[in-house]
């Protein structure tokens, strides 16, 4: 499906790369209720995918319409997407029937409130080229209030330490995806954890690396804060830990994710 030529050097870069000639990109947009904010993300994730054709790679858009009450579906058609529908309300097994349909050699998985750039698509590309197995990006809001902005700021340096990347934005090769089974679907929230956990055992068996992107943060949508408030997401970590992550194994604890409210 591609043809990799001799490793060459980036100019201005000494780090060595496989120059991929040819790659196909599956890009799958999880979405639930997604109307207001999907137009959106889908012409944003569309501007960056434009990066692709630069260096001669296929591309498609899936969305995957995870049992929506509004006009999610065919906002994703009108803007040209490949739409599929899973019935069970469980982002997990949304990224996983999207997955299902995707062609491509690489699955980007971008959340349908998140408006990625061009130039963190070419970084992911930069990093495929490299040799990475998968990777992700840090986050930021758009003028985050001070306590919000060290949040960010405390979770931005654990994924890059760690090398665990947040849902709203990963990348991965999809043969290593399928490999170490997808997202799981007992898990309502974290399930990026619980995948990345698979793919470093996987990356280290292969002698591959994991990659966190920082040059382009990804913003995503400050939604949850706005509508749940400090407090109630803070009741849910503390629950959550105390609780071994039980919570993440039961949809009325992961209300935010599910509840509707948007």
């Amino acid at each position: 499906m591609f043809g990799i030529a001799a490793p060459v050097k980036h100019s201005g870069d000494d780090r060595l790369v496989s120059e991929i000639s040819e790659m196909k990109i599956s890009v799958v947009v999880p979405a639930f209720n997604e109307e207001r904010l999907l137009p959106g993300s889908l012409s944003s994730i569309r501007a960056a995918m434009e990066g692709f054709a630069r260096l001669g790679w296929e591309s498609e858009l899936i969305v995957c319409d995870n049992n929506s009450t509004d006009r999610t579906a065919q906002i994703a058609k009108r803007a040209g997407a490949g739409v599929v529908f899973e019935p069970v309300n469980q982002i997990g097994r949304a990224r996983n029937t999207g997955a299902a349909r995707a062609r491509g050699d690489w699955i980007f998985f971008v959340d349908a409130d998140c408006t990625p750039s061009p130039e963190l698509f070419l970084d992911a590309a930069d990093s495929i080229r490299a040799g990475c197995l998968a990777g992700g990006s840090t986050v930021r809001y758009e003028d985050p209030p001070p306590d919000v902005a060290l949040a960010i700021g405390i979770w931005n340096a654990v994924s890059r330490i760690s090398k665990v990347a947040a849902g709203s934005f990963i990348f991965c090769e999809a043969a290593a995806f399928r490999e170490v089974g997808g997202f799981s679907e007992e898990l309502y929230a974290s399930e990026e954890l619980d995948l990345f956990r698979r793919l470093k055992r996987l990356a280290r068996r292969e002698r591959r690396s994991i990659v966190i992107l920082r040059r382009n943060p990804l913003l995503t949508s400050d939604r949850k804060l706005r509508l749940y408030g400090r407090a109630e997401l803070f009741w849910f970590l503390l629950k959550t830990i105390v609780s071994r992550g039980r919570t993440l194994r039961s949809r009325r604890d992961c209300f935010a994710w599910y509840d509707g409210r948007r």
